[in-house]
């Protein structure tokens, strides 16, 4: 009597086992997937980049491009960043918007960064900045890639700039 039972309940635990062993690697593949998709972002924007152009609304409210900037900006792989940016003159750049990022003539700043795949969005968290004022924010940047470049653009509405940079 005891035998059919025992075959029985051994048939159910081990069922269920293997279901809940396939739950788990299901999920664990699409952790993985999940993981890899963002490492392929990630894994574009490591290494040191120059800067291409960068792209401001002007007074009449159109697009100027300007190239006579310089300008490097590096991702790390342990997710750190940094940027500078210099103009060709020491003066304070145009406004593009709310945010001082320049001083005399020269942007810079450091710290880490996180990818957002679904928002195609990179945030730089601020650690260290030439502007002060900057220390402890999170800069959220919308990116694209173009044509070999990496194509970034502020996510803030008030904020109208483009910047374009191709890797070293």
């Amino acid at each position: 009597m005891k035998t059919p039972l025992c075959w029985a309940l051994g048939t159910v635990i081990c069922v269920t086992s293997v279901a809940v062993a396939s739950l788990a690697v299901g999920h664990a593949q699409s952790a993985a997937a999940n993981d890899a998709a963002s490492g392929l972002v990630k894994d574009k924007l490591i290494g040191a980049w120059r800067l291409a152009w960068i792209e401001e609304e002007g007074s009449d409210g159109k697009p100027n491009r300007l190239v006579n900037r310089r300008g490097t900006l590096v991702y790390t792989r342990d997710g750190h960043m940094s940027v500078q940016i210099m103009l060709p003159e020491a003066e304070t750049a145009p406004q593009g918007g709310p945010v001082q990022y320049d001083q005399g003539g020269y942007e810079a700043y450091y710290g880490t960064y996180d990818v957002n795949e679904q928002a195609h969005s990179v945030t730089h968290h601020v650690e260290g900045a030439l502007v002060r004022k900057l220390i402890g924010n999170n800069l959220t940047r919308v990116y694209s890639f173009s044509n070999g470049q990496l194509i970034l653009k502020s996510s803030r509405p008030d904020e109208h700039w483009t910047i374009a940079w191709e890797h070293y």
